[in-house]
Parts: structure tokens; C-alpha cells; sequence
């Protein structure tokens, strides 16, 4: 699974060499945390799959990562099965969306959280 960097500008995400390989990537991906609109957790992450594939590998229902083309944009996914999983939804950045399955999600938003 992905790991994810959070500071106090941006969120880093770094890819295994697996997720690098499948999703056809080199680079991390990285977002400002100002372009980022809304972070939700899913416990089917499929169903937030929109568009065609355009670069990465699927097996339908068991995997899919790399980068997914729709009407609007791109959006980046790397999820695995029926895991839960974090979809983060952002504006003025390479990506639309970015969909990643993560056994931190709660963490992932607990940190993302504005200091009141």
C-alpha cells in the first residue's frame, strides 16, 4: 500500500515499486493541502471509479491503479479488492481525484484537519 505524508503544505503519497509498476508511474504524487476540497472514506472504493482507464492495470473487482480519464479530468486510483479506502477530491492539481486503499484512512483525516 501506498504511504502517506502529511505536512503542514502538502500531501505526499509514495507508491510501492508494485503500485509504480501496475499504476505505469515513476514519480510520488504530490498535492498541495490548499487544493484539496474533500477527503471521504469508502468501504467500496469500485463504485467511485469514473471514466476509462487510460494508463495503469485493472482486474476487475480485484485491483486497479494508475491513471483513469473522464469528461472532466483524470483521476489517480490504486485500490485492491473490497478494502476500504480514501478518496480525496481536489482542485488545480495533475489529478482530479485520488482514490487509494489505506488502513489509515481515519488517521489520514484526523491529519488533515485545520487547526481550529
Amino acid at each position: 500500500m501506498a504511504s502517506l505524508s502529511v505536512h503542514s503544505d502538502r500531501l505526499e503519497i509514495h507508491l510501492t515499486r508494485a503500485e509504480r509498476t501496475l499504476a505505469l508511474r515513476r514519480e510520488s504524487i504530490v498535492v498541495q493541502r490548499e487544493n484539496i476540497r474533500s477527503v471521504i472514506i469508502t468501504e467500496d472504493p469500485w463504485i467511485w471509479l469514473r471514466g476509462i482507464r487510460a494508463l495503469g492495470s485493472i482486474v476487475p473487482l480485484v485491483l486497479a491503479a494508475g491513471t483513469w480519464k473522464f469528461h472532466g479530468g483524470k483521476d489517480f486510483v490504486s485500490i485492491k479488492r473490497h478494502r476500504p479506502a480514501v478518496v480525496i477530491d481536489l482542485v488545480d492539481e495533475e489529478f482530479a481525484r485520488v482514490i487509494l486503499t489505506s488502513q489509515h484512512a481515519t488517521d489520514l483525516i484526523d491529519s488533515l484537519k485545520l487547526p481550529a
